[in-house]
């Protein structure tokens, strides 16, 4: 776990990365440079695979045993933890929210079907939070648009133009810099919102 503390933290926001990257995605880099002026403690947390140096993720319950595994320490500092992730990490956030005791769940790219497979839907696992969840999109995610989302409980926030990793095309209107402020504009307002 790498923290980045808040001088007075009302929360930690505990966030794990994807099947395909780590701690260093750029979205989870940005959040962890913004969130503590904010009063958010963040915990990025690199699964047990990628430190043992394997290339391909888990089966996903073995993800959640990991972040289970990681729980104890992300709530010892005694604040509320926000359970979070991109990703596959979204996912095991989503499916483990309730039984840790998370106050809310942050879904950075949730992965909502395969790529071309909309009918593999994992709608369930984000409708099933159970807590206050906000789903950080990008506008051409190929693993679910914002549009293909499900009515529910959750707020959805897209980002124009970005990828799964929030990449936008050098084309657009908007530029890298500002795709990411999108999101930690959206995470440091929805944080406060929190109480």
């Amino acid at each position: 776990m790498t923290w980045r503390p808040a001088a007075r933290a009302r929360f930690v926001l505990a966030v794990s990365h994807g099947a395909g990257g780590g701690i260093e995605a750029r979205d989870l880099q940005a959040l962890a440079g913004e969130l503590p002026a904010h009063g958010v403690t963040v915990a990025l947390v690199e699964q047990p695979w990628r430190v043992a140096g394997k290339k391909v993720a888990p089966a996903p319950g073995t993800l959640d045993v990991g972040w289970r595994g990681s729980w104890p320490a992300l709530a010892r500092p005694g604040l509320p933890v926000i359970a979070g992730g991109r990703s596959a990490g979204a996912r095991v956030a989503c499916r483990t929210a309730g039984e840790l005791g998370a106050v809310a769940v942050l879904a950075l790219s949730f992965p909502l079907h395969p790529p071309g497979r909309p009918e593999k839907s994992r709608a369930a696992e984000l409708l099933g939070a159970g807590v206050p969840t906000l789903v950080v999109q990008g506008g051409n995610d190929p693993f679910g648009k914002p549009a293909e989302f499900p009515p529910g409980e959750h707020e959805l926030v897209e980002v124009p133009y970005g990828d799964h990793g929030f990449v936008v095309p050098k084309r657009a209107p908007i530029g890298q810099e500002e795709a990411l402020a999108v999101i930690t504009g959206r995470v440091v307002e929805w944080t406060a919102s929190l109480g």
